[in-house]
């Protein structure tokens, strides 16, 4: 179906297009009428005409088919309020279509989404949430618009550390060092090492021989590294399942990967003439990038010890990821302080040839994750705060406000139920906030049932569920007329129009708190119209009508939350 915000959209353009090809309407939701196009004043700069003369010309042009009301406002407004037939046949529509008037692409893209790249024999921490959260969330979106997604673990599964994991795996033995990883005591197993390294000369010196012969590709090295990604990549698996992430163990493409294509990136930047030697190392230095003093900045493709660092295997994987997966969209989800580096990365990548134009690549961006005070999150002992710590944390918190609201559950049911709250809590503040910025994880605030926040759109869809449940009788949806006589009513259907622009507006711009605030607001709009308009105590034809805007609702929420990897629950 075609969303209203489209049907008027595209009779404005219409209008303004005769005035000047290409004008914008700059159509917007608006409480003045229930749509409001500000793009009048633009348009008469251009003409340089007065803007209310303007106005009055587009609205002499303008098909008027189902506009109630246009009325001129202030410099050149337009304030369109839509008849009520309009409404009854959009929300007609969106009650026969499971997608809510979502559409699926015409144009299936394949799309690398690069996210949550934890590192082998780590825990992962606090560090990790918001490119896991996010990258999920859009992972899902992708999916959900009809496209290609192929996700990509990157998680750090190569480099110097590997040789003293690999011999305190040997001094260990491996069954008790197994034994150890599978119970998730990655970091304890990583600092054993550490100190042992830092300690024992013996150590370190078998350590170093250990990279080097898991560098030549030694099999009984290559066996035991890959005991310590296998037991990692199955805590990470045990991580995800626990924050309901659509992750999997098939999606782990580590930097080990890339080893036997680096010599191949080097050869293609010799060849293109880009590779130039400095300070011992090979370089590309892309146009535009300086440091402090101005001075060309390089992106170190090979190190003076001709070993490769995270540029050379970045570098490898656009490669890869465009000629061999032929991908159409490249995101990486990877924190700011990376920024210049991306950057770098792909402007060489695009010199080499391996980027062509048509493609897109992003680095998508994000804020750190704050304590109370403002800094980096970090536990009392200034340690990072581990994220299965964090989410068993907000679980029992879930559960303490489960018991405290006399939730009627067995025991069981209350723990699914308190895990999905805390799930909602910890995805639902992140996601809800602006990505490029930083927030404050506070518990108390995200497992709220109040205000903004994920449990609150939850009690919000299993209250409009309870409806249903209290009208002891089936109900079918082909009956509902709407006239929307009441203000809340016609308010609430506003809302629930607006869902697929609020769903384009975070898929395209790829910030999924747009779709949080839309929920938010439709959730609010919900409230305002169940204490204005009885439901079950309705009647006839207005009592369906209720009761399909109640449908919507619930089922808008529902979409709209499982898009951000969020649960509803039927019941709370």
């Amino acid at each position: 179906m075609t969303s209203t915000y489209d049907l008027l959209n595209q009779r404005l353009s219409v209008a303004f297009d005769s005035l000047v090809p290409g004008a914008d309407p700059v159509l917007r939701p608006s409480d003045r009428g229930d749509y409001q196009a500000n793009g009048v004043m633009a348009l008469a700069k251009q003409l340089g005409r007065a803007p209310r003369e303007v106005a009055d010309d587009v609205v002499a042009r303008v098909n008027l088919e189902g506009i109630a009301r246009v009325e001129v406002a202030g410099p050149g407004f337009l304030n369109l309020t839509l008849t009520p037939g309009v409404f009854g046949r959009q929300l007609r529509g969106m009650l026969d279509d499971p997608r809510l008037g979502l559409p699926v692409t015409t144009t299936v893209k394949t799309v690398v989404i690069d996210y949550s790249a934890p590192n082998v024999a780590k825990e992962m921490h606090v560090g990790h949430l918001r490119s896991t959260v996010i990258g999920d969330a859009l992972a899902r979106m992708y999916r959900f618009a009809g496209h290609t997604v192929v996700a990509r673990n990157h998680v750090g599964d190569w480099g110097t550390p590997f040789g003293m994991l690999i011999e305190h795996l040997l001094d260990l033995g491996e069954d008790e060092a197994i034994a150890s990883l599978s119970i998730g005591d990655l970091d304890s197993f990583y600092r054993s090492a550490r100190v042992k390294f830092d300690a024992d000369d013996a150590f370190k010196e078998r350590s170093r021989a250990r990279v080097v012969a898991l560098q030549a590709g030694d099999p009984e090295t290559s066996r035991l590294w890959k005991i310590l990604v296998d037991q990692s990549v199955a805590y990470f698996a045990e991580v995800y399942a626990k924050l309901d992430v659509t992750l999997t163990p098939g999606d782990v493409v580590g930097e080990s990967f890339y080893n036997d294509m680096l010599d191949d990136v080097v050869a293609d930047l010799v060849r293109a003439g880009l590779l130039v030697e400095s300070g011992g190392a090979r370089c590309v230095f892309p146009p535009g990038f300086a440091n402090r003093d101005g001075e060309p900045l390089p992106l170190i493709v090979q190190k003076g010890d001709e070993g490769f660092g995270y540029a050379a295997t970045d570098l490898a994987a656009v490669r890869d990821r465009v000629s061999n997966l032929h991908a159409d969209e490249l995101l990486y989800f990877v924190g700011v302080p990376q920024a210049q580096h991306f950057e770098m990365v792909f402007a060489v990548a695009r010199l080499a040839g391996w980027l062509p134009d048509s493609v897109r690549c992003e680095h998508v961006a994000f804020g750190n994750v704050l304590g109370p005070d403002r800094k980096m999150f970090k536990t009392r002992g200034g340690e990072t705060v581990k994220l299965v710590a964090l989410l068993d944390e907000a679980i029992e918190r879930a559960d303490a406000a489960l018991v405290g609201r006399g939730t009627e559950l067995d025991p069981t049911e209350r723990s699914i139920l308190a895990t999905q709250i805390a799930r909602a809590a910890v995805k639902y503040a992140d996601l809800s906030t602006d990505r490029e910025r930083d927030y404050i994880f506070d518990l108390d605030r995200m497992i709220a049932f109040e205000g903004d926040t994920g449990p609150y759109l939850q009690y919000a869809h299993a209250r409009i569920r309870s409806i249903f449940r209290r009208l002891g009788e089936p109900w079918r949806s082909d009956a509902a007329t709407f006239a929307l006589a009441n203000d809340a009513e016609r308010d609430l259907a506003l809302g629930l129009l607006a869902f697929p622009e609020a769903f384009e507006a975070a898929f395209r711009t790829l910030q999924p708190h747009r779709l949080c605030g839309y929920l938010f607001d439709l959730a609010q709009r919900f409230t305002s119209f169940y204490e204005a308009c009885p439901v079950l105590s309705s009647k006839g034809a207005l009592r369906d009508e209720r009761l399909a805007l109640c449908e919507l609702t619930s089922r808008t929420l529902h979409l709209g939350l499982s898009l951000l990897g969020i649960e509803a629950p039927e019941q709370m």
